[in-house]
């Protein structure tokens, strides 16, 4: 009787164990990943205003706060009146040229009639030399007026290069979202004074998550990017389960990270592997999760 019992406990365990070793696990483990933006101040100054809050979604192209801008208002001012006078300088100039045009219509006139009364010995040698040395010296004038324009339309042109860049720091001032998504740290207060670089909060697209994972290198021939696999998380004491699309594949393999693998398999090489999930609320950044592929 004992040597039965001895066998049931014997099969028992043997049973337990074929189980245990038959046990599902996952193609890949890892943790969850998002692109994180910094946005950060593009002007020094005093901060007027910044409305973000941790937690919040904001929409990309939103102003979002903005820097002290006047002392760039005051100098895009300064600018405008210099950029009117040089303006003033180049219609006086234009003005001159314009009345010694009309001059030198006139001057032409006259010596267009005098070669016809030359030709009809009505004029005299000297009558027409002096109209067309009159002709020779308006045209002259006019082209020594109009070099005179050329230093001032350059100067124009200088001022309007400097009301541009004002322009652009004005630009820069206000504090524009670059995206769709949520923010996940502020890091500047209004009527703080920043500096250009400065961060002032970090925000991420979270509707859809990064699924890093590592496999090994018998696992690369089951796997191509666009494939659908199975992601799965820990939700009490079953899983969740998400569909995931294979995004990237590394083209170089790495040692296991420590924190994924036993000691003993840390010195294999492994390839990662990115898996993007839509996020319906449950997913954070860092969150565990595993990778489940379909039986080839």
């Amino acid at each position: 009787m004992k040597s039965i019992k001895i066998l049931l406990s014997v099969s028992v365990l043997s049973l337990l164990l074929i189980a245990c070793s038959q046990e599902e696990k996952a193609d890949g483990y890892g943790n969850f990943e998002v692109t994180e933006i910094t946005v950060s101040a593009e002007a020094n100054g005093k901060l007027e205003f910044l409305k973000v809050e941790e937690g919040q979604f904001v929409e990309k192209g939103k102003v979002l706060g903005l820097v002290d801008t006047l002392q760039l208002y005051l100098s895009k001012q300064q600018l405008l009146a210099a950029k009117a006078t040089v303006a003033s300088k180049s219609g006086g100039v234009w003005s001159q040229v314009e009345v010694l045009k009309e001059e030198l219509k006139n001057v032409k006139i006259e010596q267009e009639r005098l070669q016809n009364m030359f030709a009809d010995n009505a004029a005299t040698q000297q009558q027409l030399d002096q109209a067309n040395s009159r002709v020779d010296v308006l045209g002259k004038q006019i082209k020594n007026v109009e070099s005179q324009n050329a230093p001032i339309i350059n100067e124009g042109k200088a001022i309007e290069a400097q009301v541009a860049q004002v322009e652009e720091q004005l630009r820069k001032s206000k504090i524009t979202n670059p995206i769709n998504g949520t923010v996940l740290s502020k890091y500047a207060e209004p009527g703080e004074i920043v500096s250009f670089g400065k961060p002032l909060y970090k925000i991420a697209d979270l509707n859809t998550l990064e699924l890093r994972v590592y496999i090994s290198e018998t696992q690369l021939s089951n796997i191509e990017i666009g494939q659908v696999v199975t992601v799965k998380i820990d939700s009490g004491e079953t899983m969740k389960d998400y569909e995931g699309k294979i995004s990237w594949i590394a083209s170089a393999a790495e040692f296991t990270p420590k924190i994924i693998q036993t000691k003993e398999e840390r010195v294999n090489l492994v390839y990662a592997v990115k898996v993007l999930v839509e996020n319906d609320g449950s997913l954070k950044i860092g969150m565990p999760a595993e990778m489940w592929m379909e039986s080839m």
